[in-house]
């Protein structure tokens, strides 16, 4: 086992047990000047690097104004906040019922306006392209117990990278990305094999390495070839 996987082993026993309880209880977060509630499960953007590292890459990428774009999987409805703070037209979704009543009362908090969809994947969503899809994804192999892990896991074989994949060409057009942030405990190569079938390319865009993980965000487009 390598250093890396010796320090996130003793994290999660030390942590785990801290951070569920401190999920328990509505929760509050900010961000520059956007402010949220954190509901009970619901996915906290500020307890887990992942959330900080994308919102912070498309503030410095993504020019915002008048474009399409979904929150694939909105949480507690940040990146969608920051999106339509920005002047783009905002869809978001998500699986987890208690992220999208989340997502509604932050909005409203912060007076901005999205248009909020509880959906698996796309399966809700009206057809449509998008100019930016930006995803948080379920990093991990296996079952969802419950709507907070749904968050979590990917499903056994990874059925949330193999759907994604294959409904995907129908919301976006050549000029359109999608932008997805991973870590290195992802089966990386498999997602991207689930990509090149469905003939997308997924190129790495930036990393931030930590002593316990490597996150990862790929920038995927349609395959012109």
């Amino acid at each position: 086992m390598t250093f890396r996987q010796l320090l996130k082993a003793f994290l999660n026993k030390t942590f785990k047990p801290i951070v569920s309880l401190y999920l328990s209880d509505e929760n509050f977060y900010r961000y520059d000047d956007i402010s949220v509630v954190i509901m009970p499960e619901v996915f906290h953007p500020g307890l887990f690097f992942s959330t900080k590292i994308l919102i912070d890459y498309l503030n410095d990428n993504i020019k915002f104004d008048a474009i399409q774009f979904l929150d694939l999987g909105c949480g507690s409805g940040l990146i969608s906040i920051l999106a339509a703070k920005k002047n783009a037209v905002v869809f978001a979704s998500d699986i987890n019922i208690h992220a999208i009543n989340n997502t509604l009362k932050n909005l409203e908090m912060n007076k901005q306006k999205a248009t909020v969809i509880y959906s698996d994947l796309f399966d809700q969503i009206p057809r449509q392209i998008f100019d930016i899809i930006v995803i948080n994804p379920p990093y991990f192999r296996g079952i969802a117990q419950n709507d907070a892990e749904k968050a979590w896991y990917a499903g056994k074989d990874l059925e949330f990278f193999q759907n994604l994949f294959q409904q995907l060409p129908d919301f976006m057009n050549f000029d359109s990305e999608t932008i997805m942030i991973l870590s290195d405990e992802c089966e990386i190569g498999k997602i991207r094999e689930y990509a090149e079938t469905n003939n997308f390319l997924m190129v790495e865009v930036y990393r931030k390495e930590r002593y316990w993980e490597i996150n990862f965000i790929f920038k995927i487009t349609k395959n012109k070839n």
